[in-house]
């Protein structure tokens, strides 16, 4: 039910901007009168309405009228109506639509009519008439001015038509309105926990939390959560395995604010759920695995500074909310959206810590490489997620080494290690550099390409020496050696088993990122999954807010 302003009535005050960023307030003493006309640019009621309007400015502007029109409409659809109507009063763009909020009406056109002290005149919304006859009577007397006849007979106009819905009632505007207000708007079901029970307690056995207390998601928190993000909360952002559970903005907000998030954290989880969802990062394969990884995340641009990632000393530590708890949202949607608990499709053998969250940022500043996300394709500017299916992170302690070939060396050595030291081209690996280094690196020019190089040539090894055998068993298996290796029985030939193989098949496969503190000589790397079909591939998404 409509709550516009009815004569007698204040009139809110407002101030907003014009297209072109030049403000236009509405207060107290201005003019004689002043007429607000709301209006939306697909609104043909609105279109009736406003060649009227700018009749009756030309009119009674010079006696005292102020008229000014609000836009709930985007900068160049204003345009476009300010154009097709020659209008000439100052038109403001309610962008948030809380002043269309403010003065409660339902539908456009809304026209108020107020006096200097803001004592509302005359206020109707759509087209009638006999309303804008009352309205153009009511403008000239309180302008003492001769009142001009907007409508005629004849004229093809109708007596009424009903106006248009109003922008502010939009279910996801409301909700954002409503977070401003500290209104309750959410579409999620409600849980009521019993008086005498413990909050935490209470969620803790309903199976909502990861073995840590989480924050109990009431309304108010959970629309502060929401106004992180300008997407509407019924968005729906990824269907989230095993269970390929719709997973909506409003639920991952849920979410955050259960793993302790900051409302300017949303975006980054929104992201973060994007890509773990895709096809190419399989998300089902990865928790429903017997092995060890979980999501990684990684963030880069801009945000790491703005809601601040930990991107140095500690960087897979404790200590940092941000890093904390976003990598903790992550897998809150998984188990609560997705419904991926541990002996359920969750089936690592051991786990890691990292299950519980790992998040970190790439320490941009300190490196003498491109970062991640622009190797993958951003720009620099353009904040970003990777995630990434990771073990937990394992040293690479050199200490001694002074050439960059010596400590790509040191690096590659490590890398050999990944899941078995006889298993090669079995996926991914993120390689995290420490500062110093990169400063190793850096003094000697040695690029990227140079150290995934420098990797790929120590890792290599003669398949014979790959192969299972009596001395140990494991090795890697003939589906995974190159066909050009094997003969005509699905054997390796005898130059095949002295072809030296590197540990992975591409060099793209090594993924390099620099972080940690900028004293001590370690650096780490995690090693991935699985690649192909049924494995994972890391997963880059842009963060919009």
């Amino acid at each position: 039910m409509s709550d516009l302003p009815a004569p007698g009535a204040l009139a809110p005050t407002f101030s907003l901007t014009t297209r072109d960023g030049a403000p236009v307030t509405f207060e107290d003493a201005v003019g004689d009168a002043t007429l607000l006309v709301f209006f939306k640019h697909d609104c043909d009621t609105c279109h009736l309405t406003l060649p009227l309007v700018q009749r009756l400015h030309v009119a009674l502007s010079p006696s005292g009228l102020r008229v000014v029109g609000v836009a709930q409409d985007a900068p160049d659809d204003a345009a476009d109506v300010i154009s097709r109507h020659d209008l000439t009063f100052p038109v403001a763009l309610d962008a948030e639509f809380a002043v269309s909020a403010d003065y409660g009406f339902d539908a456009v056109p809304a026209l108020v009519l107020a006096g200097p002290d803001r004592r509302v005149l005359a206020s109707f919304e759509g087209f009638t008439r006999p309303d804008v006859l009352n309205l153009t009577t009511l403008a000239a007397v309180a302008c003492d001015a001769q009142a001009p006849r907007l409508v005629h007979d004849g004229d093809g106009l109708p007596e009424h038509r009903p106006g248009c819905g109003s922008k502010a009632h939009d279910p996801d505007v409301a909700r954002r309105l409503a977070v401003r207000r500290g209104a309750a708007t959410l579409g999620a079901r409600r849980v009521h926990i019993p008086a005498d029970d413990d909050p935490f307690e209470f969620m803790a056995a309903q199976g909502l939390d990861d073995g840590l207390p989480v924050v109990p998601p009431t309304e108010a928190r959970v629309l502060r959560m929401l106004a992180g993000v300008s997407r509407p909360a019924s968005d729906i952002v990824a269907q989230v395995p095993p269970n390929l559970a719709p997973a909506t903005v409003e639920k991952i907000a849920i979410n955050a604010v259960m793993a302790g998030c900051l409302p300017e954290y949303l975006p980054v989880v929104i992201a973060a759920t994007e890509a773990a969802c895709t096809d190419q990062f399989n998300l089902h394969g990865v928790l429903a695995t017997t092995y060890f990884v979980t999501p990684v995340i990684v963030v880069n641009g801009p945000i790491r500074q703005e809601i601040g990632i930990n991107c140095g000393n500690n960087a897979f530590g404790q200590g940092y909310r941000a890093n904390a708890t976003i990598g903790r949202a992550l897998q809150l949607v998984v188990r609560n959206i997705g419904g991926g608990k541990p002996g359920g499709v969750d089936m690592s053998t051991l786990g890691q810590p990292g299950k519980f969250t790992c998040c970190l940022g790439e320490l941009e500043e300190a490196s003498c490489w491109e970062p991640l996300h622009v190797e993958r394709g951003f720009d620099a500017g353009t904040s970003t997620v990777t995630v990434f299916a990771g073990e937990a992170p394992r040293a690479i302690r050199d200490q001694l080494s002074r050439t960059s070939r010596s400590l790509g060396a040191s690096m590659g050595m490590c890398l050999k290690t990944m899941a078995h030291p006889k298993l090669h081209h079995v996926g991914e690996a993120l390689l995290v550099v420490s500062p110093e280094h990169v400063r190793t690196f850096r003094r000697d020019g040695f690029t990227k390409a140079d150290l995934r190089a420098r990797i790929q040539e120590v890792t290599a090894q003669p398949l014979r020496e790959l192969l299972p055998d009596e001395e140990c068993q494991k090795g890697m298996a003939l589906r995974a050696v190159p066909k050009t290796l094997l003969g005509p029985d699905g054997q390796p030939t005898e130059t095949g088993l002295d072809t030296r193989l590197s540990k992975f098949q591409h060099d793209s496969d090594i993924l390099v990122m620099v972080a940690g503190g900028t004293a001590g000589k370690f650096s780490a790397f995690l090693g991935g999954w699985a690649n192909g079909a049924s494995g994972s591939m890391a997963v880059t998404r842009e963060i919009h807010r």
